[in-house]
């Protein structure tokens, strides 16, 4: 017995030692591939710092004293803002009356449309006077008054964009939630913050051409939403609404065909970026199809369908109250024709029968 207690308690000690010995290496295994994933976080940091320095290099020097243009945080401090106002703004408004803002809007509307058509204006004249081609231009970094004149207006495009982040704060005010949708807040949110990148490093060449097309598509956008915060007087005249998506849609083919072109020939222009741009220019294309779907194609039916049965309502109303009245009619004059004869029966029997009497 004693013998068996002995061989008994090596054994239990022998299971203690072995738990504790898997415990030691399961928590020393998990201790490097922390240590391991830090230094993988570690050297990726390292190396993007080391390559951002690097494309600083190769940056456009006019640019860099311009504000905004020294470095992103500034410009993604703003789009932060603007993601963290989409959260926290519905939650303000939720319990609070919508804010009308007609004179904010119209002001702001109609000032957005002088901004686009002065940025198309200055991209097109400066574009013209420094020859510019509109198969394959390359950036000058010179300090060429036109140069510097087109590196301006894409300026105060992206500028533009940031402007742009008003159009949902107004929605968010007014509590028109249904308008902030996912292609809205993708749209204006990586147009500022992309933008930042083709100021620093491209600001010319090839960039001016689809600025300059996207300018002057928001003069009419712009006008269009001015015109329509001019209260219902104005609206019954805007049928052009759906124009402007068709509009947009043929911009972005026309970007790809451009870019596609650029390619093609092999322009002295970042490839990375042309490719990036294709890529930006489709997901746009699908957004904005499946808006133009939802919004006016899908929604089509039902208003065919709507606009024939209060037709139909009408009709059928319409009938009904005129059968009626006729039927109506039709028994009025059915009984004078009947009480008449009854009438001169009865007094032709009481005539018979007081000369019988």
């Amino acid at each position: 017995m004693l013998q068996q207690r002995l061989i008994r308690s090596k054994l239990e000690r022998e299971r203690e030692g072995g738990v504790i010995f898997l415990g030691i290496t399961k928590s020393h295994c998990v201790t490097e591939s922390l240590a391991t994933a830090m230094e993988i976080v570690t050297h990726f940091i390292n190396d993007t710092i080391e390559f951002y320095k690097w494309t600083l290099t190769i940056a456009d020097k006019r640019v860099e004293k311009w504000p905004l243009m020294d470095n992103p945080l500034p410009t993604l401090a703003i789009s932060t803002s603007y993601l963290l106002f989409l959260w926290l703004g519905p939650k303000y408004m939720k319990n609070r009356e919508p804010f009308q803002l007609r004179k904010t809007l119209i002001v702001y509307n109609f000032s957005m449309v002088f901004l686009n058509f002065f940025i198309f204006k200055e991209l097109f004249m400066a574009a013209r006077a420094a020859s510019y081609s509109y198969i394959c231009q390359p950036v000058d970094y010179s300090d060429d008054p036109n140069e510097v004149r087109v590196a301006g207006a894409l300026w105060w495009y992206f500028v533009s964009k940031g402007v742009e982040y008003l159009d949902t704060v107004f929605f968010i005010l007014r509590k028109k939630f249904n308008q902030v949708t996912f292609l809205h807040v993708y749209h204006h949110c990586t147009m500022f913050t992309l933008w930042w990148i083709g100021i620093k490093w491209v600001s010319g060449g090839q960039s001016f051409f689809g600025a300059h097309m996207n300018a002057a598509i928001h003069v009419l956008m712009y006008l269009y939403y001015g015109l329509a915060s001019c209260g219902p007087k104005i609206q019954k005249y805007l049928w052009w609404k759906k124009y402007l998506t068709i509009i947009q849609m043929i911009q972005f083919h026309v970007t790809i065909g451009h870019t596609a072109l650029s390619l093609y020939v092999n322009c002295d222009f970042p490839h990375w970026m042309h490719y990036s741009l294709i890529c930006y220019a489709i997901t746009f294309i699908v957004l904005f199809g499946n808006f133009y779907y939802q919004t006016y194609r899908r929604q089509q039916p039902r208003r065919d369908a709507a606009s024939s049965s209060s037709k139909a309502s009408k009709t059928l109303s319409n009938g009904t109250l005129n059968g009626l009245s006729k039927a109506a009619n039709g028994a009025v004059v059915a009984g004078t024709k009947e009480e008449k004869p009854q009438e001169n029966s009865g007094r032709r029997k009481r005539k018979g029968r007081a000369k019988r009497d």
